[in-house]
């Protein structure tokens, strides 16, 4: 029995991935950015390929999973079975230590995990790019998880998926002093997951179509102000990227709202601060859910805290600095 244990962290996008080409593949209809998070988020996943076992089995912080949730894990399982020359059967077991399916990336993480993991126990050595891909099968921003520091996943243009995967833009040591506070409006695993509400968007939103136009340049601007380091430009684009996705779900049949009303406050609650500061210095972004993370730089995080904690219904802050990628646990 060939057994790997891996930990891998979320990774929330600045320019936001909503949409993907028909296929099953998970081929985006755009290009996006993401910083991956620190430890404070983890996943812990273990594959195991197992000589005997008659079918591939997936337990999901304690629980067997769905049908579904195993289905997706199998594509990933599947690529590295026939990339590695092996036919057994695997035990998967994943843990998150962070609200699952509630906007805060855990199936990122724990894709990501999932195919450092599997390639691991299967003896095969994957290229970042090949991690990418793989972990990209089961969730499409798990393949910038599979990454640290500031990434970007680029949408590629074959229809095989071949050429969409997620590079590097900068290491976490570019940019140390940025951080993403957590405020964690709802911990429940969401009524519409995003592949389903993906899905209902593309086909439906009239807004859809002009913000899709829009990518290919914001991305360029989202990289700019990543390498220079442009903080009031990164937040700028990172809070209106959020508010036109959140618009286009909203704007779809039927509408998807994802933001409730303290997600709202939260809005809110940052504007006021970048106006009472002069500049911007905080800046918001939501993914499919309703926390809010709250990008700034080490010296504004205490405030933000305070601001967030003053807000109804806000049950959990957590900073977080940027995360370097997945690592292998070892036992001595």
């Amino acid at each position: 029995m060939r057994t790997s244990i891996y930990v891998a962290t979320p990774n929330i996008a600045v320019v936001k991935y909503w949409g993907r080409k028909k296929g099953g593949l998970n081929i985006p209809l755009n290009s996006s950015i993401s910083v991956t998070m620190d430890e404070k988020l983890l996943t812990t996943t273990s594959v195991a390929f197992v000589p005997k076992l008659k079918n591939d089995c997936f337990f999901l912080n304690g629980k067997k999973a769905a049908p579904e949730e195993l289905l997706r894990v199998k594509k990933v399982l599947d690529i590295v079975r026939k990339k590695a020359g092996i036919k057994e059967k695997a035990r998967v077991v994943s843990e998150n230590n962070f609200p699952t399916a509630a906007g805060i990336a855990s199936s990122a993480s724990g894709f990501a995990a999932l195919a450092c993991a599997a390639c691991d126990a299967a003896g095969f050595k994957a290229s970042k790019r090949e991690l990418s891909i793989f972990a990209r099968l089961g969730s499409g921003s798990a393949c910038r998880s599979v990454m640290g520091g500031f990434v970007e996943w680029k949408k590629g243009s074959k229809k095989d998926g071949s050429d969409s995967y997620a590079v590097q833009i900068a290491p976490a040591s570019h940019w140390p002093e940025l951080r993403n506070v957590i405020a964690i409006a709802d911990s429940k695993r969401k009524k519409i997951g995003s592949e389903k509400g993906m899905q209902i968007t593309v086909a439906t939103s009239k807004l859809y179509k002009k913000r899709i136009k829009k990518m290919p340049k914001t991305v360029l601007r989202m990289r700019k102000a990543i390498l220079g380091k442009d903080l009031e430009e990164f937040l700028f684009i990172a809070m209106n990227e959020s508010d036109s996705m959140h618009e286009t779900m909203k704007d779809s049949k039927p509408s998807i709202v994802y933001l409730n009303k303290v997600s709202k406050k939260i809005i809110s609650a940052v504007k006021d601060f970048n106006r009472k500061k002069g500049i911007i210095c905080a800046g918001y972004t939501f993914d499919a859910g309703p926390n809010a993370h709250i990008y700034t730089v080490e010296k504004h995080v205490p405030e933000v805290k305070r601001m967030l904690k003053r807000i109804r219904g806000v049950k959990k802050v957590i900073a977080c600095k940027i995360g370097q990628g997945p690592r292998k646990l070892t036992f001595s």
